[in-house]
């Protein structure tokens, strides 16, 4: 795994190979960042079941500002944190060490500065935790100020029509993965 565009282009992620972290792949990170690529300056990156970091320190390549990633595999917030550090972003990187639905339960101040949210679980939770997705993901859109980006990544058992402003969702498939990116 590396990192694929903006200052840190090229460097190279750690990644434990284990299945239970599914990284997105560097193609598809390349064509979601295509999407979102003007919009990225001074956002505060939140990196939701972050696995190896990739989309948050990604996005601090491109010029967010700040990113939070959070996860709950206590080894792989390890890679994370190494990741991080071999960086040298310590100082606008915060590793959250938790589950994300419990998180975002305790209201986490998350500035007001635009938002990029990640949202790239396990495709199982789109099925097996509909109701806490769908809960996650409108409450956060909801909170979210005015210019915030969101790019959630499932897989096609996942309906699009049961987010908030289902309309204004730009849907686009790359087998397996299914993106959607929304624009408040």
């Amino acid at each position: 795994m590396r990192i694929i565009g903006g200052v840190f282009r090229g460097r190279k992620l750690l990644y434990s190979g284990q299945r239970r972290t599914r990284p997105m792949k560097d193609r598809l990170r390349e064509t979601v960042f295509n999407l979102i690529g003007g919009e990225i300056a001074g956002t505060h990156a939140i990196d939701l079941f972050a696995g190896t970091g990739a989309l948050g320190l990604e996005a601090i390549s491109r010029g967010a500002a700040r990113t939070t990633l959070i996860e709950q595999h206590n080894p792989t917030a390890d890679i994370i944190r190494q990741n991080v550090l071999a960086l040298g972003v310590e100082s606008r990187a915060e590793i959250v060490r938790g589950n994300v639905f419990m998180w975002i339960q305790r209201r986490p101040d998350l500035g007001t500065d635009g938002w990029l949210v990640f949202c790239s679980p396990p495709y199982d939770f789109y099925v097996s935790r509909i109701g806490e997705m769908l809960e996650l993901l409108h409450g956060l859109i909801q909170a979210a100020p005015i210019k915030s980006i969101f790019v959630v990544e499932a897989d096609e058992r996942f309906d699009f029509g049961l987010l908030s402003d289902p309309k204004a969702w730009d849907v686009r498939t790359y087998r397996p993965a299914v993106i959607g990116v929304y624009r408040k």
